[in-house]
C-alpha cells in the first residue's frame, strides 16, 4: 500500500519514517561516530538503534492509546505534565533546528565536494538549502507520498550497493583509527550517544498519525520496522565504507566520508551517484523538518506553552513566523558551529527526550515496563557517558 484516497498507507508512511531518520542521518555521522568508536562504531549504531527502538514501542503505544497525533509534547500534555510539556517544547523546537543544522551543512559539504570551488562555496550552499526551502514552505507545498517513496528507495539502493561492494573486501584492521578516543564498549555507548541524531526521524511519523489509512494498527508497525531497516543500512554501511577506503580516511572528511567511498567502489560514477543521493536527501530532510517544528510551534503556541509568534499564520494556515525562525536560527548555526558540535548537541537532546517519553509510557500503563524503562536507562546512560567524554573524563 502507497496512498489511497488521501491516506498514508504502509509503504508511504514506513518510507516517511526511513526518509525521517537516514534524510541526513548516516551521511552526517558516520565519521563522526568513528572518529569516538573507533572499530565498533557499528555497535553504536546498533546500540543507538536499539534505544530508538524501545523508544519507538513507546512513542507507538502512546500514539495508539490517545488516538491522536502530536509525539511528546502532546503526550505530557495527555498526561496533565504542564511544566514538562512545555520544557520538552522547547527541547525539541531547539533539537529540530540543529537537526536543520546538521542537514544544512551536510549539503553543503557534499555540493562543494563534488562541483570544487571556493572554501565558502559550502557555507553559501548550506544557506541557499535552507532559505529556499524555507520559501517552499512559506508558500505551502509539501511533499508527496509518492516523491518520498521513491526517494528513501533511490537512497537505499545506493547506500546498499556501498555496502555491498565494500564488504567482500573484508579487512577487519580497516575499522580501527589511529586517533580514535573509544575504548571498548564504553566508547561504543559514547559513539551512539555522539550520533544519535541520526535516529530522531522516526517520531515524526506521530505528527502524521492522523493522515494513515488505520493509525492504531499501522504506526506500530511501521514506525518499528522502519528502526530496524535503518539499523541495518548503518551496520552495513559503516562496514562497507570503512573496507573500501578505511577509518582514518573517514575520520579526516568526515563531511563528505561517503562521497569518497563512492569514488573508491565505483569512480566518478560512484562519486556522482552519493552526492546525488545526499543533497536530495538532506535537502528533503530538512524541508521536512522545517515544515513539521514550525507547525509544532503553531500547536504550542495555541496551548500557551510558546510566545504568540510562533501562531502567525498566512492566508493558507502556514504559520511563516515559525518557518522563517526555524529558518534564520539553523543558518546561523550551520555557518558558525562545526559538524561535531551539531550532531552531539542535537543528540543531547533527542536521548533527553526519549526518556521522558518512555518513563510516560510505562507510567500511563501502555508500554511494557521492561522494554520502556531500558529504553529510559539507556537514554540516560549515553546522555552520562557523552558528557563525561566531552568532559575529557572517559
Amino acid at each position: 500500500m502507497t496512498k489511497r484516497g488521501g491516506k498514508l498507507g504502509f509503504n508511504a508512511a514506513w518510507s516517511m519514517a526511513v526518509g525521517g531518520m537516514i534524510g541526513g542521518g548516516i551521511f552526517a555521522t558516520l565519521g563522526v561516530v568513528i572518529a569516538v568508536a573507533g572499530k565498533l562504531a557499528w555497535l553504536s549504531f546498533v546500540i543507538g538503534g536499539l534505544i530508538a527502538l524501545a523508544t519507538g514501542y513507546s512513542y507507538a503505544r502512546l500514539t495508539q492509546d490517545f488516538d491522536c497525533a502530536g509525539g511528546a509534547f502532546a503526550f505530557l500534555r495527555r498526561v496533565g505534565a504542564e511544566r514538562a510539556a512545555r520544557v520538552t517544547v522547547w527541547a525539541l523546537m531547539l533539537g529540530y533546528t540543529l537537526t536543520v543544522s546538521v542537514y544544512a551543512f551536510t549539503f553543503g559539504a557534499y555540493l562543494a565536494h563534488a562541483v570544487g570551488g571556493p572554501s565558502w562555496l559550502p557555507q553559501v550552499a548550506a544557506l541557499l538549502a535552507i532559505f529556499v526551502l524555507a520559501g517552499v514552505n512559506l508558500k505551502g507545498v509539501g511533499e508527496s507520498a509518492t516523491v518520498e517513496i521513491v526517494a528513501v528507495w533511490g537512497k537505499l539502493a545506493i547506500l546498499f550497493g556501498l555496502a555491498f561492494i565494500g564488504l567482500p573486501r573484508w579487512a577487519p584492521e580497516r575499522m580501527a583509527a589511529a586517533d580514535s578516543s573509544g575504548s571498548g564498549i564504553s566508547g561504543a555507548i559514547v559513539g551512539a550517544a555522539t550520533v544519535f541524531m541520526a535516529y530522531e526521524g522516526f517520531q515524526l511519523l506521530a505528527y502524521d498519525y492522523d493522515d494513515m489509512e488505520d493509525g492504531k494498527a499501522l504506526i506500530g508497525k511501521a514506525m518499528l520496522w522502519a528502526i530496524v531497516a535503518t539499523i541495518s543500512v548503518y551496520v552495513l554501511v559503516t562496514l562497507g565504507t570503512a573496507m573500501l577506503v578505511g577509518a582514518d580516511a573517514i575520520i579526516a572528511k568526515k563531511e563528505v566520508a561517503l562521497a569518497d567511498a563512492g569514488r573508491a567502489a565505483a569512480g566518478t560514477a560512484g562519486l556522482i551517484a552519493v552526492t546525488i543521493a545526499a543533497v536530495f536527501s538532506t535537502a528533503s530532510a530538512i524541508n521536512a523538518t522545517i515544515f513539521s517544528t514550525a507547525r509544532l510551534g503553531k500547536e504550542a503556541e495555541a496551548e500557551g506553552e510558546l510566545p504568540a509568534i510562533f501562531g502567525k499564520t498566512d492566508s493558507e494556515g502556514v504559520p511563516w513566523a515559525g518557518v522563517l525562525i526555524v529558518a534564520v536560527v539553523a543558518a546561523v548555526l550551520a555557518v558558525f558551529g562545526g559538524l561535531s558540535q551539531l550532531v552531539q548537541g542535537a543528540s543531547f537532546v533527542f536521548l533527553a527526550v526519549f526518556a521522558v517519553v518512555n518513563v510516560v509510557a510505562v507510567r500511563h500503563g501502555v508500554a511494557h515496563p521492561a522494554i520502556a524503562y531500558t529504553g529510559a536507562l539507556g537514554a540516560v546512560a549515553a546522555i552520562l557517558l557523552l558528557a563525561l567524554h566531552l568532559a575529557g573524563i572517559i
